[in-house]
């Protein structure tokens, strides 16, 4: 087990919670890539085990939602809070953002754990970072957990009390856009009409994501472990389900992974049939590699931190100058087709696989402020 250590000094012990600064111990874990940061709060009397991850700040102050969900451990929490404010650098760099990567995640089963208590824990610890990161919704973080968090601390984003509100439409809008563009660069096609999607996750952005789908002429096939939204969506949209786990191999143009990251790995990419990997997941690949493997079978990979940033672009605009004006925010959303179009078209002539034209692009962003 990861030995945590070196207590962080605090102005004031207002409770029993506990914050330690185990940056160094969570170096030797995969996916720490030269992180500036790592903080674990815990708060036994309360219920809370948390780990704030700062990757990058050169562009800006660390932004990042937070994720509630219950690893099987916690190296295995860590791990995933360090991939995923990693790609949080990337995701604010290439879309221009003045902001570096962070990301939580807290310990818990967000259907039993999340408790008023254990949400007081987090905001305190959130309260300690205040100027250093921003938070708000993501995985098992609802828009009530967001407000909760707001009313006690200022350092959180997207929601209703002097917010954008949720993410999640913007998130699902940009992803469509981007969709369409990968569309038009692989089917040279200007609509989606009869284009057989398949929608891995129906939660809040997932589904969102159908509906635009749907509107668009797309014929839908889902996946989600909740039965209810997979009823709803064929109820809604005249989709076919499918288990989840099959969805990464089904016959489909255009896979869109919506949940949980890692769905694709080496040892099943011969079995795709998609020949377009385009959706809302954060880290869809289990390992950075497989998008050369995707890319000599001819799959077009829409790189996930390009794809998904619509929701990071409308939480971000709260803090530009000015405050959140939601015309400023869309429009910015709506340059993600032509960012994705750029790396398509850049990884085509460059016969390189298109997360490593946008790690260049966002590495050379982040360089330029260095």
């Amino acid at each position: 087990m990861l030995q945590a250590h070196k207590p962080i000094q605090r102005t004031a012990m207002r409770s029993t919670l506990e914050l330690t600064d185990i940056t160094d111990d969570a170096s030797l874990l995969p996916g720490f890539d030269g992180h500036e940061r790592i903080v674990l709060g815990r708060d036994e009397t309360r219920g809370l085990i948390a780990i704030v991850a700062i990757h990058d700040s050169k562009l800006g102050p660390a932004l990042g939602g937070t994720r509630v969900w219950k690893h099987e451990s916690l190296e295995a929490a860590i791990t995933d809070a360090l991939r995923l404010s990693r790609g949080m650098t990337y995701k604010s760099a290439i879309a221009g953002m003045p902001f570096g990567g962070g990301k939580a995640v807290i310990l818990a089963n967000a259907k039993t754990d999340k408790t008023p208590e254990l949400l007081e824990a987090y905001a305190e610890m959130l309260a300690e970072l205040d100027g250093d990161y921003y938070t708000g919704e993501d995985v098992g973080l609802t828009l009530a957990d967001a407000d909760f968090l707001r009313a006690r601390t200022p350092n959180v984003t997207g929601t209703t009390i002097g917010g954008s509100e949720n993410p999640s439409p913007v998130t699902a809008h940009g992803v469509f856009l981007g969709l369409n563009a990968a569309a038009k660069h692989r089917f040279g096609r200007d609509d989606l009409k009869g284009l057989r999607v398949g929608v891995q996750g129906l939660g809040s952005v997932g589904r969102r994501l159908a509906e635009q789908l749907h509107e668009a002429g797309a014929t839908l096939v889902v996946a989600d472990i909740d039965k209810t939204r997979v009823d709803q969506a064929i109820r809604d949209f005249g989709a076919t389900a499918l288990a989840s786990d099959a969805m990464a191999t089904a016959d489909v143009d255009v896979f869109a992974p919506c949940a949980l990251g890692g769905v694709i790995h080496a040892g099943m990419i011969d079995a795709i049939k998609a020949k377009v990997v385009a959706g809302a997941a954060n880290n869809q690949l289990a390992d950075e590699a497989d998008a050369a493997l995707l890319a000599e079978r001819g799959i077009l990979y829409a790189p996930d931190y390009v794809i998904n940033a619509g929701g990071l672009i409308n939480v971000a605009s709260e803090l530009l100058p000015g405050g959140y004006v939601r015309a400023r925010a869309m429009k910015l959303v709506e340059t993600i087709p032509a960012t994705l179009a750029d790396i398509f078209s850049r990884a085509d002539t460059e016969k390189r696989p298109t997360n490593a034209i946008a790690e260049e692009i966002a590495d050379e962003r982040v360089a330029a402020r260095h």
